[in-house]
């Protein structure tokens, strides 16, 4: 029988704190070689949206996410992340467990955000926000508030962030502008219109990109990559088909290979991360399949403390 893990049995089995750990080592696995991570997949259907299938091998484990990206679905009542996770033995190819994967997918995009936002601010930065209260963005003000910050929120939909700040102890930003001028930003956002306009970023700040994943999404204006410092979870796959923020600055010719560093690289101490206080920092994220792996690993391994639903294949 194959435990089946719903989206509320993977919160359940995955705290905050936990994410945070596994999806720090699962870069550094990465970063030194341990884990390894075949290029993601697309299948496209643009405008509407794409699948995307992600295969991921470490720690005993393989892995396979299966999931969609819709941004409109949201004015279908539908939601814009929907898809399983499968994680087999690397040993014997055994299929261990099934697991939600709009609910893997909240947790390490809040951990990996958090994550590069503790790694690269400033020392001293006092100030943080989430700006996007979809079910990233919300799962990354709890994971911050678990890692003792306040944020403040922002989000179009003035129920929505109101919802999120109270259920979980953040403020509600008066304007979408004060988020933005933040120390410490985490952008969660599906748009395509960026949210930093040229000449908008400020000394010292630093800005976790988290929800450009897809052709024609943008969080910032392409002409501020050049006045960052820039960081990636895996170049390949954020450099590829102009998908995220790095990927358009390649596409137009701004951004190159040698300007910008790995964060699992920070992490295992190989590459610089800030170099003053006065840089811009910017973490353009593309979503790594390891990151699922780390949160999948967790959950089964917390299998029989909860009562999951099984099926037979």
């Amino acid at each position: 029988m194959i435990p089946v893990f719903r989206a509320a049995d993977v919160e359940r089995a995955v705290p905050p704190a936990a994410a945070y750990e596994a999806v720090r080592d699962a870069f550094v696995a990465f970063a030194r070689g341990e884990w390894t991570m075949p290029p993601k997949s697309y299948v496209t259907n643009y405008p509407a949206g794409d699948f995307r299938a992600m295969p991921a091998l470490g720690g005993g484990y393989a892995l396979l996410k299966w999931v969609t990206s819709f941004p409109g679905n949201p004015t279908r009542g539908l939601p814009t992340v929907t898809g399983l996770v499968l994680l087999s033995n690397a040993e014997d190819g055994r299929l261990l467990c099934i697991l939600d994967a709009a609910a893997v997918t909240a947790l390490r995009t809040a951990a990996a955000g958090v994550l590069a936002a503790e790694t690269l601010r400033r020392e001293g930065a006092s100030s943080y926000a989430v700006v996007g209260c979809g079910p990233n963005g919300a799962e990354t003000v709890r994971m911050l508030v678990a890692r003792g910050l306040t944020p403040m929120v922002w989000d179009v939909d003035g129920a929505r962030r109101h919802a999120v700040a109270e259920e979980n102890g953040a403020y509600v930003a008066e304007t979408a502008a004060e988020a933005l001028a933040c120390d410490v930003v985490i952008t969660v956002t599906p748009g395509s219109v960026p949210l930093y306009e040229r000449d908008s970023l400020r000394p010292g700040q630093h800005v976790s990109l988290m929800g450009a994943d897809g052709p024609d999404k943008a969080e910032v204006a392409v002409e501020e990559l050049g006045r960052a410092r820039l960081f990636c979870d895996e170049w390949e796959q954020a450099c590829s088909k102009g998908i995220g923020d790095i990927g358009q600055g390649v596409t137009v010719g701004r951004i190159r290979r040698e300007q910008v560093t790995e964060l699992g690289q920070v992490l295992a101490g190989a590459a610089d991360g800030r170099r003053s206080a006065d840089d811009i920092t910017l973490f353009d994220s593309s979503g790594l399949a390891i990151q699922d792996l780390a949160i999948a690993k967790i959950a089964y391994s917390k299998r029989d403390q909860l009562s999951l639903q099984t099926i037979e294949l």
